[in-house]
């Protein structure tokens, strides 16, 4: 027997098998239908599988601002009279009897007061920590959430919930889904990039599985860049190798990837071929990136960096940059919000990484005209007990705060309410999959419809949760 036909057999797969058994005149006829619409003469990292988009959408974009470590609403947009006049009391058993409690389990629970002030802000009144107090001048342009609600109290899982609707790590980040369903704008840049910084406080690690694409397609995944020196490793060609040496490498890698496609018929192998390709144009746009030399000292010292510095700050100015790069989604942790001690210098110290940074962020996509396009979602993974744990709090999921801006979204209000401690969410709950599915629906998505078949079974974002919250649409 011919070892060619053997080598043919091995290779094969039985998906493969099938789809070529079963293509003939059938599978001519809707490659010239794809062709005709101009579907496979598109650039593959470019389309999304929503076209047409279900709803006409508000933003095009997202730039989600992650303050890893869990935020205490009481110390930044959760102000509690009530708790300032409780503290050090017993806290009362009718607000904890039952309820998950991290590390305080068995503890004497008593009630600690917030450690800083409130203020009103802008011309809405908004009340606000005076640890923010460059937040404080951007306040009629954000809409706080007081009752945001989590189902998980540990970081590691609370995070892979908050990215991806599920406890269960391996499933697809909304990053992306959103790449999934939408496409990128970006032709030389990934549609997912993700950046982390540290300050202020304990930082706790972040996996890279928080923004993995699990059972998408890969090319959804998120990239990380490094906040400091060359964002991307490997971007500058080696000693004796130029652009038209790397360019012939690619196409030959391509060539040979397309080969082995016509005998395996894999998706990912598209997908290969698409990232060498990414990745050859990236060469070029990642250093155009991170080069400032086009920005103004005003904006740099609007932002407090002079860039590449590794800083929350010098990340919020290239998530601006990448958003007008057409990056569809931009990620930005900083790990400094755990404060199980010290809570009141922590979070002070914590806050001066990242006000400024976040301020001027939204100032600078109001003054170009992006921020009605852009939603900035700004949150940790969970807050903090209204009950001490020494000079600190523990975890606490049952009400915490965050604020939305832009993209669509009511300026200078405030919605919903935890009850007079801060412990439960009691009016107007916002689910983290209330979140993602008022997200999807602000970009033109119905959470819904954008479901991927795996293992016999349709998944999505938000499983089988969410509602979109409308009273927060603009």
């Amino acid at each position: 027997m011919d070892t060619r036909y053997v080598d043919y057999c091995r290779q094969m797969t039985r998906r493969s098998w099938l789809g070529r058994t079963a293509s003939g005149i059938g599978g001519a006829a809707l490659g010239a239908l794809l062709y005709q619409n101009d579907l496979l003469a598109a650039p593959a990292l470019q389309r999304g599988v929503v076209d047409p988009l279900h709803f006409a959408p508000r933003a095009k974009r997202v730039i989600f601002l992650c303050q890893a470590g869990g935020m205490s609403h009481l110390e930044t947009f959760d102000e509690k009279p009530k708790l300032a006049e409780m503290d050090g009391q017993p806290m009362p058993e009718s607000f904890t009897s039952g309820q998950p409690i991290a590390q305080l389990q068995d503890k004497e629970l008593l009630c600690f007061g917030p450690r800083h002030r409130f203020r009103s802000c802008g011309e809405s009144g908004q009340r606000f920590s005076t640890i923010f107090p460059n937040l404080a001048n951007v306040a009629d342009r954000l809409c706080v959430i007081n009752s945001a609600q989590t189902e998980q109290i540990n970081h590691d899982p609370a995070h892979t919930f908050m990215n991806t609707g599920t406890q269960i790590s391996g499933r697809p980040s909304m990053g992306s889904w959103l790449t999934y369903g939408l496409g990128s704008e970006a032709d030389e840049l990934p549609g997912f990039v993700v950046m982390t910084s540290v300050g202020g406080g304990q930082s706790q690690p972040i996996a890279a599985r928080q923004w993995h694409s699990g059972f998408l397609p890969s090319r959804n995944q998120g990239v990380e860049f490094r906040s400091a020196g060359d964002p991307v490793l490997y971007l500058n060609d080696p000693p004796g190798v130029n652009r038209n040496g790397q360019r012939r490498v690619i196409e030959t890698v391509s060539a040979l990837n397309q080969l082995y496609d016509q005998t395996i018929d894999d998706p990912e192998i598209a997908t290969r071929i698409a990232q060498y390709e990414l990745a050859f144009k990236m060469q070029t746009s990642v250093p155009q990136l991170m080069d400032l030399s086009g920005e103004t000292q005003a904006i740099l010292d609007m932002y407090g960096t002079q860039g590449a510095d590794g800083t929350y700050a010098a990340n919020c100015l290239l998530a601006r940059r990448l958003a007008e790069r057409g990056v569809r989604f931009i990620q930005l942790y900083h790990r400094g919000w755990d404060h199980h001690g010290g809570i009141e210098k922590g979070s002070l110290e914590t806050a001066k990484h990242v006000d400024q940074g976040t301020a001027a962020l939204i100032s600078d996509l109001e003054q170009r005209g992006m921020l009605d396009e852009t939603l900035v979602v700004f949150t940790g993974e969970f807050g903090r007990t209204p009950m001490a744990q020494g000079d600190g709090r523990d975890h606490h999921i049952r009400g915490f705060s965050m604020f939305l801006c832009g993209g669509g979204v009511k300026p200078g209000i405030r919605y919903g309410a935890t009850d007079e401690l801060g412990y439960n969410a009691v009016k107007d709950i916002f689910h983290v999959h209330d979140l993602h599915a008022t997200m999807m629906y602000l970009l033109g998505i119905d959470h819904e419809k954008l479901t991927f078949r795996y293992r016999g079974r349709d998944f999505r974002l938000t499983d089988v949760h969410g509602d979109v919250v409308r009273d927060i649409l603009a």
